[in-house]
């Protein structure tokens, strides 16, 4: 069993910027890839970064070059800086471990309002 407890977010006036910081406990020897997820109201919950143990990472097209993913030194957090925030980045942001299983763990989410 894996727990994940998101925090930083809040509200930004578009232009601005947002830190993400998501801690896993639990079985986090099993955890091979984490990744933040967002859901826009309305809308379904989409991927919006990736990050292996390895380091690899990958984003979706609409926050490259805006949003940078990261893992701490502990392994078991993991960043998501959020740049020139849009109001279309208003969501739900959830992090999310996926196990060498396959098996995946969501956070209860923290909230990210961008005003224009």
């Amino acid at each position: 069993q894996v727990t994940l407890v998101e925090s930083g977010g809040g509200l930004v006036q578009a232009g601005g910027s947002l830190r993400l910081s998501c801690a896993a406990s639990g079985s986090i020897f099993s955890i091979n890839t984490m990744s933040w997820h967002r859901r826009a109201p309305g809308k379904q919950r989409e991927l919006v970064a990736a990050i292996t143990d390895g380091g690899s990472s990958n984003y979706r097209d609409s926050v490259k070059g805006r949003f940078t993913v990261s893992r701490g030194n502990a392994k078991n957090t993991v960043y998501l800086q959020m740049n020139s925030l849009k109001p279309e980045d208003t969501a739900v942001y959830y992090c999310a471990a996926r196990r060498t299983d396959g098996v995946m763990y969501f956070g209860q989410g923290t909230q990210v309002t961008v005003s224009s």
